[in-house]
């Protein structure tokens, strides 16, 4: 989930030091990219080298990418999935997809609000009465709108969780309201609307809205309207700490020097509705496609998903309702999100003619702002240049 990395790392430093986080690992300097099958569209040797650099220069055991167009897929992958077995990336990998989570809470949100069933403009405490309450946090001043687009000014709960509980004993469950009460125990960032701040905290209440009003976990209402309806056979909204076969294992870093740990089995009520879920690149990518063809959504809430509100950022992000978007070489947009959960970090794209990509490594937190900044170099590249060639 995107605050992880920050706010994790130092957990991960503890863990070395007082010895509970379970085996230490050898690191990995895997120098293949391979490719995976399709007729291609261009032979794109940037995309090959980005991912050779991820898994040698910036120090990740392995990484895939998923490109896709109106003609097809290729997936890349370089590196191992194992580091002990070194056992190369599986092209079909399943693995946690962090915060691109949002990408589907906002969606089942928005179906909602085109059933008339929750209001985009209505305040939170209409659905979680008594809910966000305590230090001048406010659910009767916060919308739903608010929630999904970071302008609630919420704290962010991941800023004050104890990282050691998590390390200590990652299969621990953690309760929805826990981590909301956890973030309410603080003070507002901003007053609501007035600026743009991301928080973890909003996408919890988020998934109690979703649970509210249905009568059914956030978990089976994603199930029902959007992974079985787009056949995504490599989706899911786990319960437990596995994630299913084939799958990379998970690893951080807790310093520059300091061996590999291996953290797969992480009990994904941690992200929740904010960041549990688990993919592949070819599921998300169909995901994405769907979505901005207009098969989940109706126009009038895809309109209100892409409204969107810049970020700050000097680059020219800006978010819109569980989507960012940011402008491509020549001029198109993009629309995805970027994700970080224990053992992963990830990026997905896609542009409103068709193509997509989705790009995973396994590491995380420990990574470097090369490995964060090559995964979005390595998204651009795919979105802007095409489906690369396949080496054999």
């Amino acid at each position: 989930m995107t605050k992880h990395k920050r706010a994790l790392a130092s957990a991960l430093t503890l863990a070395v030091a007082i010895g509970v986080a379970g085996a230490t690992l050898p690191g990995s300097t895997a120098t293949t990219a391979t490719a995976a099958e399709s007729p291609t569209t261009t032979d794109d040797s940037r995309l090959h080298d980005l991912l050779r650099r991820l898994t040698t220069v910036d120090g990740a055991p392995g990484a895939l990418a998923e490109v896709r167009d109106q003609r097809g897929s290729t997936v890349l992958t370089s590196g191992v999935g194992n580091v002990r077995s070194e056992e190369p990336v599986h092209r079909d990998s399943r693995f946690r997809i962090g915060s691109m989570t949002k990408m589907f809470t906002a969606t089942a949100v928005l179906q909602l609000v085109g059933e008339r069933q929750v209001d985009l403009d209505a305040p939170v405490e209409r659905y979680l009465p008594g809910v966000v309450r305590g230090h001048g946090n406010d659910g009767r001043e916060i919308t739903v709108r608010q929630l999904l687009q970071h302008t609630s000014g919420l704290p962010d709960f991941l800023d004050y969780l104890k990282p050691q509980e998590v390390i200590e004993d990652p299969l621990a469950r953690h309760d929805p309201r826990d981590l909301v009460d956890t973030a309410l125990e603080h003070p507002p960032v901003f007053e609501p609307g007035s600026d743009w701040g991301y928080s973890n905290t909003g996408y919890l209440l988020a998934g109690m809205i979703i649970e509210r009003v249905t009568g059914h976990t956030y978990g089976e209402v994603i199930r029902e309207r959007i992974i079985e309806p787009l056949r995504l056979r490599e989706t899911f909204v786990p319960r437990d700490a596995e994630i299913p076969r084939p799958r990379p294992r998970g690893y951080a870093q807790p310093g520059e020097d300091a061996p590999l740990l291996d953290i797969t089995r992480v009990d994904p009520s941690v992200g929740g509705a904010a960041g549990g879920m688990i993919s592949s690149g070819t599921d998300v990518n169909r995901f994405l496609d769907a979505l901005l063809r207009g098969d989940l959504l109706r126009p009038a809430q895809l309109r209100e998903m892409m409204t969107t509100r810049s970020t700050g950022s000097a680059d020219g992000r800006a978010y819109g309702l569980g989507l960012e978007t940011r402008k491509l070489p020549g001029g198109d947009r993009y629309w995805g999100h970027t994700g970080d959960f224990l053992g992963y970090e990830t990026m997905a794209a896609a542009t409103v003619d068709g193509r997509g990509a989705t790009v995973m490594v396994n590491l995380g937190p420990g990574g470097s702002d090369a490995q964060s900044d090559d995964i979005e170099a390595a998204v651009r590249t795919a979105l802007s240049e095409g489906r690369p060639a396949a080496r054999r």
